[in-house]
């Protein structure tokens, strides 16, 4: 297989952990969740075809309404696995990605289900960290114009992190102190690869979490949250149909 070489990389990425059993699409969504990623293109996609099964790392591509390909592949939690999966896809052809994760609500006013836009993300982890970023990284503005202009209509700053259950005292207020309004674990990382490599990249989330409810931490329900990854899955479809900007 032919690999494209990089920007910024002497020699081309060779695929290590992903193992392609089809074609991959230029146009990818990514949950982190495996089982989201069979969710999106067993609802969304015609004729499916499992793309890669490695490591756990469930991915599929198969045909979208407008009868071009799409590929929905897991990148797993946090930066590190997310940054290894973006940057092979990548080499393998991936031009425009859009992470559909879910996150947690900082924000009071949002709402369990609901879904947000990222307009930017803040890197509070250490992937993206060591990926060049400093304070705060933005996704390919075409894309995310595109995803505002649908459902998740409403754009908020993310606080990415390492880490789910957060022990650190005041960082949540720290974070919202910087205008976040919600946290997560992937976009800042996503965002950086995709910035770096000269591919659009953007981040639609539902608020599977509320950090701020009265009577503590609330999750949404397992069911709940199924049909919600599908929800995502056609928002970030809606968003790819955007024609791609010119070279």
């Amino acid at each position: 297989m032919s690999l494209p070489y990089l920007r910024g990389v002497a020699t081309p990425v060779e695929p290590v952990h992903l193992r392609p059993a089809t074609e991959l699409a230029e146009r990818v969504l990514l949950p982190g969740d495996p089982h989201r990623a069979l969710w999106v293109a067993q609802a969304l996609l015609e004729r499916p075809l499992m793309f890669n099964h490695h490591r756990g790392l469930w991915g599929y591509t198969g045909l979208a309404p407008d009868g071009a390909p799409v590929s929905v592949q897991s990148t797993g939690m946090g930066g590190p696995t997310t940054a290894i999966v973006v940057e092979e896809l990548i080499a393998l052809g991936a031009r425009r990605l859009i992470r559909i994760g879910t996150c947690g609500a900082l924000d009071p006013a949002l709402a369990l289900g609901q879904m947000v836009t990222v307009t930017a993300a803040l890197a509070g982890d250490g992937t993206s960290a060591a990926l060049g970023a400093r304070d705060a990284v933005e996704p390919d503005p075409r894309l995310t114009a595109a995803l505002l202009a649908g459902e998740a209509g409403r754009g908020v700053v993310a606080a990415s992190t390492d880490l789910f259950y957060e022990r650190r005292p005041g960082v949540e207020a720290r974070w919202r102190e910087r205008g976040a309004g919600v946290v997560e674990m992937e976009a800042a990382t996503l965002l950086q690869v995709c910035l770096s490599r000269g591919v659009q990249g953007a981040c639609v989330l539902a608020v599977s979490d509320l950090l701020s409810a009265p009577e503590g931490r609330r999750r949404i329900e397992a069911d709940a949250l199924e049909e919600l990854g599908v929800r995502l899955g056609r928002a970030g479809l809606a968003a790819l149909t955007v024609p791609a900007r010119a070279p």
